[in-house]
């Protein structure tokens, strides 16, 4: 899902960027209007939710992996433009900490599953749970809409990758970038997301929802209990769940192989016996990560690197939301976020 420098072609990514950038920053200015109070750390730990979640690989048949996204359920208790924001800061940290998506990919990447991929989960939920449905529809309608937003974001990212070997190549009809056509990376990216992100997306999206109102934490949320223990400090509860998340991330590990369309330059070259003249020029422009790959340069026990980006990863993540957001409620004069 996320894609690599080096796949797409400089003018293709220009064109993301174009989508991208307006889009977060209306994005941005709305969430700035409306998110006040406690809803600030809440947005900040959307933010590393999602970045956690996005750590935990999933098998996928034939040797590559994928991975939920959580982008719909930020939408579904938050609104669309705190779920273009949040997976926007994510996407942004994965790609220049830890090399996880392009850097000149970004814009693409934050369209797929930063803009798609909320705004169909949306709709779909919208479109399902009604304006009174009783938790249980409204569970059916999040997991309906995980379901649908991720799929739709794994095909917006098949055409993006397949349609490069036909606009961008040499005189000789050798692609330049990535070298599938849409016949290849249309059905893979389906395959993986309808089969295996899709149903892991359903989950997590109804699980999540169903916790949040269970516990309150969504405005005007009628199935939530008098607050009790645990119950009156919701907060508390979302960060244990967060360092439960955090403690098992290195099961992301067990799964093995790479993501489709993700593969480095050896991968690539000993599939094709070849490496595209435009994939060897902008795959390895970048080389500022400080944990390429979610881990230390050399080390032979992934464990310890993984648990540490997942840690690191997600207090930049989440700080750099929170601190964004506070600062913009002090410039239009809110009062700062209330120490409880």
């Amino acid at each position: 899902m996320h894609i690599p420098d080096g796949y797409l072609s400089p003018q293709t990514c220009a064109v993301a960027v174009a989508v991208a950038v307006p889009a977060v920053a209306a994005a941005s200015a709305a969430v700035a209007r409306q998110v006040r109070g406690r809803a600030i750390p809440r947005l900040a730990m959307l933010s590393a939710f999602s970045f956690l979640l996005m750590m935990f690989n999933l098998p996928v048949p034939g040797g590559t992996t994928a991975h939920a996204v959580g982008a719909v359920l930020i939408a579904v208790v938050a609104g669309l433009p705190a779920a273009v924001v949040a997976t926007s800061v994510a996407l942004l940290f994965q790609a220049l900490v830890f090399g996880d998506g392009g850097v000149l990919a970004y814009g693409a990447n934050v369209v797929n599953m930063a803009l798609i991929m909320p705004l169909v989960g949306l709709a779909v939920f919208r479109l399902l749970a009604g304006r009174t449905g009783s938790l249980p529809r409204r569970a059916f309608a999040a997991a309906a809409g995980g379901y649908a937003g991720i799929t739709a974001a794994g095909l917006a990212v098949g055409v993006e990758l397949g349609i490069q070997p036909a606009l961008f190549h040499d005189a000789a009809g050798v692609a330049l970038y990535n070298p599938y056509p849409l016949a290849v990376t249309v059905p893979a990216m389906l395959f993986a997301h309808l089969v295996i992100a899709g149903p892991a997306e359903a989950i997590v999206t109804a699980a999540g929802y169903t916790f949040l109102s269970r516990t309150g934490q969504l405005d005007g949320s009628p199935d939530a209990p008098r607050p009790s223990g645990l119950r009156a400090n919701p907060g508390l509860v979302s960060l244990g769940v967060l360092a439960a998340m955090l403690l098992m991330t290195p099961l992301g590990l067990i799964a093995q192989g790479t993501a489709f369309g993700e593969w480095g330059g050896n991968e690539l070259a000993a599939q094709l016996g070849f490496l595209p003249a435009g994939f060897a020029t902008w795959s390895e422009w970048f080389t500022g990560t400080l944990l390429p790959d979610y881990g230390f340069p050399g080390a032979t026990d992934p464990l310890v690197g993984y648990w540490v980006s997942a840690l690191l990863g997600s207090l930049i993540v989440a700080g750099f939301t929170f601190l964004v957001f506070w600062l913009a409620g002090r410039v239009r004069g809110r009062p700062a976020v209330p120490v409880e």
